[in-house]
């Protein structure tokens, strides 16, 4: 079947077009997204402004329009931690609902992590072992860890490289202060819950996802997305070290020259990188595999794994 899978990240909606049948591999057939940036799109009592509710409903009613086009039997929507954490998300859905009339879920933290290392897992397989697998959105980071397709840990803390950017950086450079507050911050928030994998051990294969660590691994010498997504690609914990003042130094005007950074994510490449540091760190990992399948995937997995079930 062609299935469309809307996904309304923090920074970006995507839909990503795909055939998928039990027993494969999801074979993307199209892609259409637009940076929405939502996470950015919160006013102080932390509800999404209009601007943001606007833009939303807009790509949505494109994204309809382009799934129909490209045959898709169904379209899958569900929204991550920028519309999760609203405190109008149920107003800004329903809005979209009667607008469109797609209806987009909300994944939890936690249901997000289960699913992004679902994928994971899939992409690795059981040669990996037991798995830990981090990914930085914009909003959040999610973390899980197993032996199994299910985790026997997962969960999301409020790290995202936007969010962190917004909260402490506000668009400038930052100084030495602002750098040690923000990592302060960023290692206590991990810290707090890192019992929940490192009890099980040190993972036999600790992977990472999403557009952050893509970025971060290619800044660091990791070959171009043009290889394909079968390369080998990695991050190791001593040349991010080596780039983090690197990065902190370069004004945020330039940063979008380095290998793998887009124009429209320059200002949350510094805070991305602290928090991969801090993951790595504290969880004695030297390096992370990067992993190109990611929540996305997890979603497609799972409903794939329900065909044959259907019919």
């Amino acid at each position: 079947m062609r299935l469309g899978v809307l996904d309304i990240g923090s920074n970006t909606g995507h839909l990503l077009v795909v055939d998928a049948h039990g027993g494969a591999a999801p074979l993307p057939a199209y892609s259409y997204k637009e940076p929405l940036r939502l996470a950015e799109h919160l006013d102080d009592a932390g509800a999404v402004s209009q601007t943001g509710i606007d833009a939303l409903t807009a790509f949505t009613a494109q994204a309809l329009v382009v799934a129909e086009d490209k045959g898709c039997e169904e379209m899958l929507g569900f929204a991550t931690s920028a519309v999760r954490d609203a405190v109008n998300s149920d107003a800004v859905l329903e809005h979209v609902r009667e607008r469109t009339g797609v209806t987009i879920e909300v994944l939890s933290g936690e249901d997000e992590a289960r699913l992004t290392f679902l994928a994971v897992r899939r992409w690795f397989g059981w040669s990996a072992g037991r798995l830990a697998v981090f990914d930085i959105g914009g909003g959040s980071l999610e973390i899980a860890g197993g032996a199994d397709e299910s985790p026997d840990v997962a969960w999301s803390l409020p790290l995202g490289a936007a969010r962190l950017a917004r909260q402490y950086f506000d668009g400038e450079r930052p100084d030495d202060e602002a750098i040690r507050r923000v990592r302060k911050e960023i290692r206590a928030e991990i810290a707090r819950d890192a019992g929940n994998l490192l009890r099980a051990g040190t993972p036999h294969r600790a992977a990472a996802t999403s557009k952050t660590f893509r970025s971060l691994a290619r800044i660091c010498g990791a070959a171009p997305s043009g290889d394909g997504p079968l390369v080998p690609r990695s991050l190791t914990l001593a040349v991010l070290r080596e780039w983090i003042p690197k990065l902190v130094a370069i004004p945020p005007s330039e940063l979008a020259d380095l290998p793998g950074v887009s124009p429209s994510r320059t200002h949350q490449i510094v805070p991305g990188a602290l928090v991969a540091e801090a993951c790595m760190d504290i969880f004695d990992l030297t390096e992370l595999e990067i992993c190109p399948w990611a929540l996305r995937e997890g979603v497609i997995l799972e409903r794939i794994d329900q065909i044959p079930a259907l019919g």
